[in-house]
């Protein structure tokens, strides 16, 4: 059976059900259909601290086409912590459509581990990523509408840095100029769309801790300057207020839960590539008060999501997982060892030790640059050879770490409970993340050793103009804040190509972005876009609605 014809064969419970297992009274349920509902946030706010949780973060290895099922691992870990007895909860991030009907089909996990109602996930949900777009593009507007009516601020067009956004993969809206047809359209200038999850809106909706602090965030927005390069905040087009209104509903967590019925909160913005690629917040902190384990992942590989985590969502936060997670497949790590996708089926055990660099950086990454207890969770394939397991138990034991494997893909949370209890031991011990890289370091000095530490590169480069403004954001006072480097998943260099454990590579900063609301400064670098495009055969030519009933979602 496809993930889809699973995920509609699932024995959903009402979600008032799900809700009442939490001990979340009727009021406090907001329901969207029977399989889906809003938690009230102050009911969440009121909540009590639970000391004894604890969250345990999914990470991965570098993606690759043989698949490695870092969701799916998620959500089958959740059911088999629920299978051993223990009180828990999953927190997943939100699926885009742009990969949805671009490369990806889907990301509600997979095979006997995943979230429903599947189809809902993955199309519209509550429609959260709508507002968050409508969110934006009102701000965008509130800008050209205040340059048309006489602009007060003196808003230098030329420098108008916020673009609109759209959640769909469209390369042919990343450069427009917008404003033609004469004076009664406004001042014609050049614009831009970014994916929705790669806005600044997505990043604060995800990182606010509350209604005041979402709308404190948005205020702080800066959306270019004036011509004598003073910065223009949301604030100061009095649109926070109306952005945070359209915000307000979407801000509550959505439950749902797996074909299991664990319950699981989704909410908030993926891809890591090029946004900082967690789940929101409120989400993980109201879990971690409902529940005693949470899982949570972060997107791709521990280079990108894992860092993100930490660097960004914990430091601002004070969140701090108790325990890691890094899956990999035999299937992938032969892909990073260069095998071709055609013979990864085939046991080679030269392609697999080449493979392996992968593997050993992500978990050195996790355990020794993080300080955090970690477990490589190997989703297993029929065509696994108990050589090339052997080969990969060796050399994670060689790093101090423990390899479990696991079949919830086709055996659900029962093929997960070895790893439940490993991840319930491994919560045990002490844990005491740490980031790589202070507060107090300069802008430059961050994304320098971000770099070296964690991509393994030799070192960081930028033109003239990408490090004045590095220097400029650093003498306006923004130097305190985290980074969040966008490039490619594929690798840990800029080059998607380079599988494996490149070192040595250069990373080229080619964009700087300030969001000041978000408390982060993007560093794009590589040939990486922000606004994807879809592939030569996109996902959306096998979706289709067959006798009422949706066909072709993964």
């Amino acid at each position: 059976m496809s993930d889809i014809e699973i995920a509609q064969a699932a024995n959903m419970l009402p979600i008032a059900e799900v809700a009442d297992r939490l001990g979340i009274p009727d009021d406090a349920v907001s329901p969207y259909g029977r399989y889906k509902a809003k938690i009230a946030l102050d009911y969440l706010a009121d909540l009590p601290e639970n000391p004894e949780a604890r969250l345990i973060l999914v990470t991965a290895i570098s993606p690759t086409p043989a698949g490695e099922g870092k969701t799916t691992t998620s959500v089958g870990l959740g059911d088999g912590l629920a299978r051993i007895g223990k009180r828990t909860m999953i927190c997943l991030r939100e699926p885009s459509l742009g990969p949805v009907f671009g490369m990806k089909g889907g990301a509600a996990g997979g095979g006997h581990a995943q979230i429903v109602p599947m189809e809902d996930i993955n199309l519209h949900f509550t429609g959260d990523f709508n507002a968050i777009g409508l969110c934006t593009n009102l701000l965008a507007a509130l800008i050209d509408n205040h340059i048309h009516h006489g602009n007060t601020l003196g808003i230098d067009v030329r420098r108008i840095t916020w673009k609109r956004v759209l959640d769909m993969n469209d390369r042919a809206l990343r450069d427009i100029v917008v404003g033609l047809g004469g004076p009664g359209n406004g001042y014609p200038r050049e614009d831009g769309f970014d994916i929705v999850v790669a806005s600044e809106v997505m990043a604060i909706f995800c990182l606010a801790t509350s209604l005041d602090d979402l709308k404190r965030r948005l205020g702080s927005i800066v959306i270019g300057y004036t011509h004598d390069r003073r910065p223009v905040h949301a604030r100061d087009l009095n649109a926070d207020g109306a952005m945070t209104v359209l915000l307000k509903d979407a801000f509550a967590p959505n439950l749902v839960q797996t074909l299991e019925n664990t319950p699981a909160f989704v909410h908030g913005g993926p891809f890591a590539n090029i946004a900082h690629g967690c789940n929101s917040v409120v989400a993980t902190t109201a879990a971690l008060k409902l529940a005693d384990y949470v899982v949570t992942e972060a997107g791709f590989g521990a280079d990108l999501g894992a860092e993100k985590f930490l660097d960004i969502k914990c430091r601002k936060s004070g969140l701090r997982p108790n325990a890691a997670v890094v899956v990999a497949t035999v299937r992938a790590l032969k892909y990073h060892g260069g095998a071709d996708l055609a013979t990864i089926g085939t046991e080679d055990l030269g392609a697999l030790e080449r493979g392996m660099a992968n593997l050993e950086r992500h978990v050195r990454t996790v355990s020794e640059t993080y300080r955090i207890p970690c477990i490589v969770s190997i989703n297993r394939f029929d065509s696994d050879t108990a050589a090339e397991l052997a080969l990969i138990e060796d050399r994670v034991s060689a790093l101090g770490a423990r390899v479990v494997l696991a079949t919830h893909w086709s055996d659900g949370g029962a093929g997960a409970e070895d790893l439940a209890r490993a991840v319930v031991d491994l919560c045990e011990e002490p844990s005491a993340p740490e980031f790589v890289y202070s507060d107090d370091a300069t802008l430059w000095q961050k994304v320098s050793t971000l770099a070296t530490r964690v991509y393994g590169a030799s070192e960081v480069a930028a033109d003239s103009k990408v490090r004045a403004r590095i220097a400029e954001l650093q003498e306006e006072g923004y130097g305190s804040l985290p980074i969040c480097v966008a490039k490619t998943q594929y690798s840990f260099s800029t080059d998607p190509q380079l599988r494996g454990a490149p070192s040595g590579h250069v990373v080229t900063i080619r964009e700087v972005r300030l969001c000041a609301g978000a408390e982060f400064i993007v560093m794009v670098c590589g040939d990486i876009m922000t606004m994807p495009g879809l592939p030569r055969v996109p996902s959306s030519e096998r979706i289709d609605l067959v006798d009422g009933r949706v066909v072709g979602l993964f």
